[in-house]
């Protein structure tokens, strides 16, 4: 029996380029840099002080009431604020004939890390008795997909994949999963994360892997592939996307962005944070995918990477690549849209799968900012030009996190 074809209908984004998908993209193509100092929190003391901040957020202009968001930590608020904007592109209207067959399914990495904070100062500063009755339903992590449905109606399948900065990735792979068996006939899926906080930051320097020397030149650190980088800079938001089967797509006349062709997952199974130098699980996720679509090696021309701007991780990413497609590695257009994003974590999959599905559809690829002196192992094309268009017909989205866990998702130009 033929598979199911599954398409995009609908995308939506809050990042630190822009509040809507329509500011991320052009931004992302004039080359801007999102990353700035922090300012949600006084970083003096600190040795990461910059980070990619979704900028002047207010959810009341995504049409989330005041009342609700302040039951919301920001990874939720932005999880609503993005699901609105999902279900006016997307066109799609939940009613009670069709609400059972829409799931959520999003990603998070860490969930409500400043809500935990600020109740934890409370109870270190007034006791127990103090603590709001709200606190749990503001900080786990479904609570992300679980406020999306109660916003928009969907009584599908819901639930929230939590795998580090794959969990976008692993989340849309799964919303495909769903409709592929026949469980539902749209999903919205994505990834969402808010952990731009004193213990997020402190945490993630201790381990070495955020960049500590551009504080004072915050556009220019996230460097993938540069020989100067020195780790990641932490980013926040949402990219959501709206899957639906290609029959129940035509049959209400949506329009669509892009067809998901095959997925990919893997784990190294090696070390809590480091990959496997040899690439071993990155090459099993990427070949999956594309074994997955049933294409050849040789077809797919456009890879938005992981490429946190991390030492190990850019260059076992490249070598993947490289062992993956052999020659044709150095004709493939690889757009390392960290640089001008940061690592959004467990939001990380789904704009980056955002930004694959719009090279397809608008035949513009995005360029490599900060990718001065690339590194003499990773040699392939960067775009370090900057955005061209380059009309390619599959874009493979690349998502890799700590516990060695590994995602892939391939994406095609849509043709009826």
């Amino acid at each position: 029996m033929e598979r199911k074809r599954v398409v995009v209908t609908g995308i939506s984004a809050l990042t630190p380029l822009g509040g809507t998908i329509a500011e991320t993209w052009t931004n992302l193509l004039a080359g801007k840099s999102g990353i700035a100092p922090i300012t949600l929190f006084d970083t003096t003391g600190y040795d990461a002080r910059i980070a990619g901040e979704v900028k002047d957020f207010s959810p009341d202009r995504y049409n989330v009431a005041a009342k609700q968001a302040r039951r919301m930590d920001r990874f939720v608020q932005f999880a609503v604020s993005a699901g609105n904007m999902l279900m006016e592109d997307s066109g799609l209207v939940i009613n009670d004939d069709n609400a059972r067959r829409v799931s959520v399914v999003l990603g998070v990495g860490l969930g409500g890390l400043h809500t935990i904070e600020v109740f934890h100062s409370k109870l270190v500063e007034a006791g127990p008795n103090k603590i709001s009755p709200f606190m749990i339903p503001m900080l786990i992590s479904n609570m992300a997909p679980g406020q999306v449905a109660i916003a928009t109606g969907a009584k599908g399948a819901n639930m929230v994949l939590t795998s580090a900065c794959a969990s976008g990735t692993h989340a849309i792979g799964q919303g495909y999963a769903e409709i592929l068996l026949g469980r539902c006939d749209a999903c919205i899926t994505g990834g969402v994360e808010a952990t731009i906080t004193p213990m997020g930051v402190s945490g993630f320097t201790a381990l070495k892997a955020l960049s500590t020397s551009r504080n004072d030149d915050p556009e220019h650190a996230s460097r993938p592939f540069d020989q100067d980088r020195d780790g990641f800079v932490m980013g926040e938001g949402a990219g959501l996307i709206m899957l639906e089967s290609l029959e129940h797509a035509l049959a209400r006349g949506a329009k669509i962005y892009a067809e998901v062709a095959g997925v990919g997952s893997s784990d190294d199974a090696y070390h809590m944070t480091a990959p496997r130098e040899d690439a071993e699980g990155m090459i099993a996720a990427m070949r999956r995918a594309i074994e997955d679509a049933g294409v050849r090696f040789e077809e797919i021309d456009h890879i938005n990477p992981h490429a946190t701007s991390t030492h190990i991780g850019d260059i076992a990413e490249t070598r993947a690549i490289k062992q993956v497609f052999g020659e044709h590695a150095r004709d493939i257009s690889i757009s390392a849209t960290k640089s001008q994003i940061g690592h959004l974590l467990g939001a990380a999959g789904g704009v980056e799968a955002i930004f694959a599905v719009l090279a397809l559809h608008t035949g513009v690829v995005p360029g490599t900012i900060n990718c001065d002196r690339p590194d003499p192992e990773c040699d392939l094309n960067y775009m370090r030009e900057g955005a061209k268009k380059l009309d390619p017909n599959y874009a493979l989205s690349n998502s890799f996190g700590f516990g060695g866990t590994n995602g892939s998702i391939l994406f095609k130009k849509y043709v009826a």
